[in-house]
């Protein structure tokens, strides 16, 4: 093996800088340039030559996929370096795992002489037994600090503050209020019409190629060229190129619609950086925390699509049905089955079950060309029906009739007002009694068992409350949505074709029976069609599907 004497002649010294957020808060003597005055100031009180930096600006100890760091080490085992001269051993790494295995066996290996000026470490003069102890102190100052981060981060996601650094494109910080999110006027739009793009049948890769022909910045490279800072890696050789997986990514997120998810992913350990998504039963959602970019039905819709077979179609179209199509006897979906040699109006959809085999279920073969049909034709009916018969058809869509609706309302909200008033009348008593026992008027057996029997009470009207509150939001729901199909079918009257958009807008859910007759030509398959109007709980529309059966043959 070489000598370090006679190495260090003409190889590097090594000046290692790291500067982490949490050191750089502990004050000025671990500033990078205070660590490169004392580095260069020893080499050059001990004649090293050929002094080189390697510095790592933000970088954790604990991490060692540092950039300047691996470029060090990379030298270091192709023989370019001799001396290695950090301030102390936290700045070469805080695992004491890692750096044990650099100082003890790495360095040695390739002959190069390590110093921690601080610490008093110069492996030309042996190892000594404290430089163990002081990696594992080191390391536990890591962990430390890590285990303090986690649990301030917890405090902040469980009060429904952002715990993630990026703020999501469309958005922005809002300058009187850093905590709080904005909408960003010049991307907010693109966001929306995203969603809108998707909803109307478009996929994914089509909404690329139409953003990157409209010559609108990638998210990463507007974040570079507005802050500076690197999302990911935005390449600016072809700054209006969308990738699939971003807007994948943005049509999934729920900071659109208003809310803030906390806790999606985490990780195992502070060593271990790798992020694991999380059970859904930890992950924390606060709704309506900030503006939304586009409402609640659009995402909805937008999830439809992608809970259905995504792939497009020669013209980058996803098929329409994808999310709304179901079998009406296993629940799995109707897949479309198309092909080069396949004519359009031959397309044929079967039920997801049957062919996969998870279920006994049988084909339930229909055409698309026909299934438009019939759907069309339905709609067309019950749109009319909406149209010209308004109030008929609020009666027949909220099954109770609106006097009954009027006195629910009264009724729940007087009910609703009584059982508050109680529950704060309980708060009063049990404070009372708590008062009580202190001042000693009654005894705490005494107090213990009045009071438990009023927070009996207590607990059993919040639970009945929370049921009239869920019946009230449900009635809200519902005449908002009868309202507003009313006046969407005022808006589309003419319908020569069934779209996207028009599925979007009017049906929430198709199922397909199997036919009374298999495989005959004559005999129709049942369709029952769940329109937006209708809640999920609700099962068909019985007053109003007589109104629009369809005549054409299903097969």
């Amino acid at each position: 093996m070489k000598s370090t004497e006679n190495t260090n002649k003409n190889l590097i010294t090594a000046l290692y800088c790291r500067l982490s957020q949490e050191d750089e808060r502990l004050g000025e003597s671990l500033s990078i340039e205070n660590q490169r005055l004392m580095l260069k100031k020893y080499a050059e009180e001990h004649c090293f030559p050929n002094i080189q930096f390697y510095v790592d600006d933000g970088f954790s100890g604990a991490d060692f996929n540092r950039p300047s760091f691996k470029r060090m080490l990379n030298d270091v085992e192709c023989g370019k370096v001799g001396i290695v001269i950090v301030k102390d051993q936290s700045r070469l790494g805080r695992d004491y795992l890692q750096t044990g295995m650099l100082m003890e066996i790495t360095f040695p290996q390739y002959d190069v002489r390590f110093i921690a000026i601080n610490d008093g470490v110069d492996s030309e003069n042996g190892v000594s037994d404290f430089s163990g102890i002081k990696n594992y102190f080191n390391d536990f100052y890591a962990r430390d600090t890590s285990r303090k981060i986690r649990a301030v981060q917890r405090a902040k996601g469980e009060r429904g503050e952002r715990v993630g650094t990026t703020i999501p494109y469309g958005y922005m910080k809002n300058p009187d209020n850093p905590k709080q999110l904005i909408l960003n006027p010049e991307t907010a739009p693109v966001v929306k019409r995203i969603f809108e793009m998707c909803a109307n049948g478009m996929g994914v890769g089509k909404i690329c190629d139409v953003l990157t022909k409209e010559n609108i910045l990638a998210p990463s490279v507007y974040m570079f060229q507005r802050t500076g800072k690197r999302n990911g890696q935005p390449d600016l050789s072809r700054p209006y190129h969308w990738a699939q997986t971003t807007v994948r990514a943005m049509l999934a997120n729920q900071v659109y619609v208003g809310d803030i998810v906390n806790f999606k992913t985490y990780s195992k350990s502070n060593k271990l950086k790798k992020r694991l998504k999380n059970n859904p039963e930890n992950i924390l959602v606060f709704e309506n925390t900030h503006e939304a970019i586009v409402s609640r039905k659009l995402f909805a819709l937008a999830q439809k699509h992608f809970d259905g077979r995504k792939r497009p179609n020669k013209q980058g179209e996803v098929d329409k049905y994808a999310g709304y199509l179901f079998c009406g006897e296993c629940g799995s979906r109707l897949y479309l089955h198309r092909g080069k040699t396949i004519k359009p109006e031959n397309n044929v959809f079967q039920c997801g079950g049957f062919q996969r085999r998870t279920t006994d279920c049988t084909a339930h073969y229909i055409r698309e060309s026909v299934l438009d049909k019939i759907i069309l034709h339905n709609l067309k009916t019950v749109t009319a029906f909406a149209r010209d018969n308004p109030d008929e058809f609020y009666a027949m869509a909220a099954k109770n009739g609106e006097a009954e609706a009027k006195r629910f309302y009264k009724t729940a909200e007087r009910e609703k007002s009584q059982i508050e008033k109680r529950i704060n009348e309980l708060d009063n008593i049990i404070r009372c009694l708590y008062e009580d026992r202190v001042t000693g008027r009654i005894t705490p057996e005494r107090y213990d068992a009045m009071a438990s029997g009023y927070e009996q009470e207590q607990a059993e009207l919040r639970q009945k409350l929370k049921s009239i509150t869920e019946s009230i939001d449900q009635m809200d729901m519902r005449e908002k949505c009868i309202q507003e199909f009313i006046s969407k079918a005022k808006e589309y009257i003419e319908m020569t074709k069934l779209t996207p958009e028009l599925l979007r807008v009017f049906v929430r859910r198709i199922e397909v029976y199997e036919k009374a007759e298999k495989y005959s030509r004559t005999c129709g398959n049942p369709i029952i069609i769940h329109y937006a109007f209708q809640l999920p709980e609700q099962n068909g529309m019985p007053a109003i599907e007589p109104l629009a059966q369809p005549t054409a043959k299903t097969a």
